[in-house]
């Protein structure tokens, strides 16, 4: 089945964009990968980036995958400001090629989903969320126990990679293993 990619707000394409032409943005970004692009570069593959956050998600920007050619060679971030949507920043690493294979598995399975990414923060994990929902506006949404998530590479140790769990069946396991830090003057 198809995935049903929700379209990015218009200005966080527009800030990818302007970002893209800027000789300057893409100079100091620190990726390579962009710096040595032969030929055109396109952001693609809009997924918006939600934070988990106890068992609640909020929506804290939208990812692209910058292709050259015939492959993605990095990710630009967008956040939301007081002032709307802005670009934050260009990437390069192994959360690009990880999530371009969750996406190809996920584009195989019988039920048609809404891809996202889901992050982690407590154990520096991503993973690409299939939310059931292909309807659902992609900026707001809970995680539905049916949901399916899908840890890109590197996970967690004791965590398999590209391997979909039910949301209710990985989160308990998420949640026992995110220990919060100590506040700041308390005893260890």
């Amino acid at each position: 089945m198809p995935l049903h990619v929700p379209p990015a707000p218009a200005p966080a394409l527009r800030s990818v964009l302007t970002a893209l032409a800027s000789p300057t943005a893409v100079r100091e970004a620190r990726t390579p990968s962009l710096l040595r692009a032969q030929g055109p570069v396109t952001p693609e593959l809009p997924l918006p980036v939600h934070v988990l956050d106890g068992t609640a998600t909020r929506l804290t920007g939208w990812r692209f995958l910058i292709r050259c050619v015939d492959r993605s060679v990095a990710a630009a971030e967008t956040m939301l400001t007081p002032d709307g949507w802005a670009f934050s920043h260009f990437f390069e690493g192994p959360y690009i090629a990880s999530t371009e294979r969750a996406l190809r598995q996920a584009e195989v399975m019988q039920q048609p989903y809404q891809p996202r990414l889901l992050s982690i923060p407590g154990l520096y994990m991503l993973a690409l969320w299939l939310h059931g929902d292909c309807e659902a506006d992609a900026a707001t949404g809970r995680l539905a126990a049916t949901d399916l998530l899908v840890p890109l590479a590197p996970a967690p140790p004791g965590i398999a990679a590209h391997r979909p769990h039910r949301a209710a069946e990985l989160l308990p396991v998420l949640a026992h293993r995110v220990t919060p830090a100590p506040l700041l003057g308390s005893p260890a």
